[in-house]
């Protein structure tokens, strides 16, 4: 079993306190990475503190050299990475390594987008004065990264964070902090300054409060559930630190019998089962034209009960393990909810019998009540409740009647009601006969209580940046 130091500072640190992670998977102990408290946490913001003015100091493009550097080192190591990825999160291997590239892509375009943190002339309105708006780094970052995409969804963070100048202090989910060290350690290679990428394991709660309260920290970036963000909120209001929220989702997919209909089931099936279901943006409620509906749910169930459960390090697996014991019981309560609400169970709904690890089957519910608990909050598992509509207007209602709006989906092949539904739906992202939106060059983020802010895209590394007006007079 491995053991692995934290990345403090630039150097490799153990403290003699340890956490062992596990496989969900088999249960098998893989790793034991240091842990810190909070005083190391104080410790890593005042040496991100330091290392900040030479930082952001640099120009653009020479922070984008350093951020090439580590992209170039993640695909070196993409395959090694990728295992700790399903060894620690459970996920299929395919999918691992897709993260990983997936990674590579974000740290290359902020790498292009350090350039261009443009600010501007803006013409006078009195003689004698000229006026510019400068855009400058933030200062220094908290990542609070999650167990479910444990190495790209840090990387959302850190790459433009670092991109636009400011260092970072990274604390990943106790469940998966290997691949975060493992990104320490392309950072090392890359010889990124000390301070100014540096990784903290540990107890989430004292971390996360000295975040909040320390003035040292200008900004902290969340992805994480809802009621978490909103004891951030509230905890970092004494210091008014500015804060991004990636929040819960519970993503609505409406399926139109104008649709290309294999392409709707194939797309449902990706949109709720990839990731095992543990997404912000995976299907948690699908809506289906009544005309379809019932050939809809054969061929869905059909293609359900095709997929692969299996660790994910085997051959062939399109559904691996949940995180843990509590993630199984809670999405099997969730169904078992529905049943007694009056859903119909048309497969799965289970753990898988004889497994070592955490596996749930692949489960389909029909016309589930709008009551269910699986309708009003996010099911983080491979549990996919499905629902009858008579018309465009009420598929709309039954979609936004949500507090969430991280992402939602459509399939339809009619270009106008294409865009009346694009207009109507209440999230962040939404999906035109789409599975699979997220992308580099293109803004993530949530309405409603899916959070604040937005990740990737040239708004991405916009939430780094302060803006500043700068009025000169006694010219001319």
């Amino acid at each position: 079993m491995d053991t692995y130091k934290l990345y403090l500072n630039g150097e490799w640190i153990d403290t003699g306190s340890h956490r062992v992670v596990a496989d969900p998977g088999s249960g098998e102990e893989i790793a034991r990475v240091a842990t810190g408290d909070r005083d190391l946490a104080r410790r890593s913001l005042e040496a991100a503190k330091r290392a900040l003015p030479g930082w952001r100091a640099l120009t653009g493009i020479k922070r984008g050299d350093f951020l090439l550097a580590v992209a170039d080192g993640l695909r070196r190591r993409a395959e090694e990475i990728a295992r700790d990825i399903t060894r620690e999160n459970g996920k299929p291997l395919g999918q691992s390594l897709a993260e990983v590239h997936a990674t590579v892509d974000h740290f290359r375009w902020f790498a292009e987008e350090a350039r261009r943190a443009y600010g501007r002339v803006v013409p006078h309105q009195v003689d004698g004065k000229r006026h510019l708006v400068l855009r400058q780094p933030i200062g220094v970052v908290a990542a609070i990264s999650p167990w479910n995409f444990p190495l790209l969804l840090a990387a959302r963070k850190i790459a433009p964070a670092m991109a636009a100048g400011c260092t970072v202090v990274l604390k990943p989910a106790s469940q998966t902090p290997v691949c975060a060290i493992k990104l320490a350690e392309c950072m090392h290679e890359a010889r990124v300054p000390a301070g100014v990428f540096q990784v903290i394991c540990g107890p989430a709660a004292p971390i996360a409060a000295e975040f909040s309260e320390n003035p040292i920290c200008a900004k902290i970036s969340f992805t994480g559930s809802t009621e978490v963000g909103k004891k951030l909120i509230e905890a970092s209001a004494q210091t008014v630190t500015k804060l991004s929220l990636e929040l819960g989702g519970h993503a609505p997919v409406l399926i139109f019998a104008d649709a290309d209909f294999e392409q709707a089931v194939e797309g449902a099936i990706i949109t709720k089962f990839r990731n095992t279901g543990q997404s912000c943006i995976a299907a948690n409620r699908i809506y289906v034209e009544r005309s379809i509906y019932d050939r809809f749910l054969e061929r869905f169930v059909e293609r359900a009960r095709e997929l692969k459960v299996g660790h994910g390090l085997e051959a062939g697996v399109d559904v691996g393990a949940m995180v843990n014991q509590q993630a199984l019981d809670d999405a099997i309560a969730h169904v078992r909810d529905a049943v007694a609400a009056g859903a119909r169970l048309l497969c799965g709904g289970e753990a898988v019998p004889g497994s070592a690890g955490f596996f749930l089957q692949p489960t389909v519910l029909a016309d589930v009540p709008d009551g269910a608990v699986c309708m009003r909050e996010e099911t983080f598992a491979p549990v996919a409740p499905v629902v009858p509509f008579d018309t465009e207007e009420e598929a709309l209602a039954m979609a936004n009647n949500s507090r969430y709006g991280l992402a939602a989906y459509a399939f339809t092949s009619n270009f106008t009601r294409a865009f009346r539904v694009m207009e109507g739906l209440e999230a962040g992202t939404v999906c035109i006969n789409d599975a699979v939106p997220a992308t580099s060059n293109c803004p993530f983020g949530g309405m409603k209580e899916s959070g604040i802010g937005r990740e990737l895209g040239i708004e991405g590394m916009d939430e780094y940046l302060e803006t500043k007006h700068v009025s000169i007079a006694g010219i001319g």
